[in-house]
């Protein structure tokens, strides 16, 4: 290898390549090598008391080896291995689901909801609507995930034919993305505890016929086909 470019292989590892003064060969150091820190000028590789000690192949070598790495070590240069990996974020909680009663302030976020639904319904109506039927005594629960998701309406009748009041569950609803995860069930489980704790032995259920898979899904909570149910715009 040629002195140039063992000088820049040294320069690379973050030595000075030092070549002997002596022109005289068989005098001295003649035609030896050492290596010295670039910063600091200490001495690193070749040196003895008479002189330079290395010849060329050694030098190469040792910037080949693991001297080199031994030696930047000891000084507190050691070469920088792969950077350790950032740890892992670890993934946000799931917000909690909250079941409540509907707040007017929820009148837009329920509006949104039943206008997915194929219902015309704008805040301003909702709101209104909220409040005549609180005045009723019927109740309206939503379901809260960070935001709110869903929304449940319900009511109660006094019928001659039956010994307790009956409580019905007119509208259920749940936005697209949430489907899936367990808060309808959520909602009409919280509907059937306040309608009995209200009295009605019976909770039943509207649908439009058209909506198989809300049929399935109170079919697989308990729920049987009994009756036709007619409507006529008055």
């Amino acid at each position: 290898m040629s002195d140039e470019a063992l000088r820049e292989m040294a320069e690379n590892r973050g030595c000075k390549l030092v070549r002997s003064r002596v022109r005289t060969p068989g005098r001295g150091d003649y035609g030896r090598f050492g290596l010295k820190d670039a910063k600091t000028g200490r001495e690193v590789f070749g040196f003895g008391k008479k002189g330079l000690t290395a010849s060329p192949e050694e030098i190469e070598q040792y910037l080949r080896g693991d001297a080199a790495a031994t030696w930047k070590s000891s000084v507190g240069k050691t070469r920088r291995g792969a950077p350790k990996p950032k740890p892992t974020a670890k993934p946000k909680p799931e917000p909690k689901l909250v079941l409540r009663d509907a707040r007017p302030k929820d009148a837009a976020a329920i509006a949104a909801l039943i206008t997915a639904l194929g219902y015309e319904a704008e805040a301003a109506d909702i709101k209104r609507r909220l409040a005549a039927l609180a005045k009723a005594g019927q109740q309206i629960v939503v379901a809260e995930k960070a935001k709110l998701v869903g929304v449940l309406t319900t009511s109660m009748m006094i019928v001659l034919h039956r010994p307790k009041p009956v409580g019905r569950i007119s509208m259920l609803v749940v936005a697209e993305e949430e489907r899936g995860a367990g808060i309808g069930t959520a909602l009409v489980a919280e509907a059937e505890k306040r309608l009995a704790a209200k009295g009605c032995g019976l909770v039943e259920v509207t649908s439009n016929r058209k909506r198989l898979r809300a049929h399935a899904f109170y079919e697989k909570l308990g729920y049987d086909r009994t009756s036709y149910r007619f409507a006529k715009s008055v």
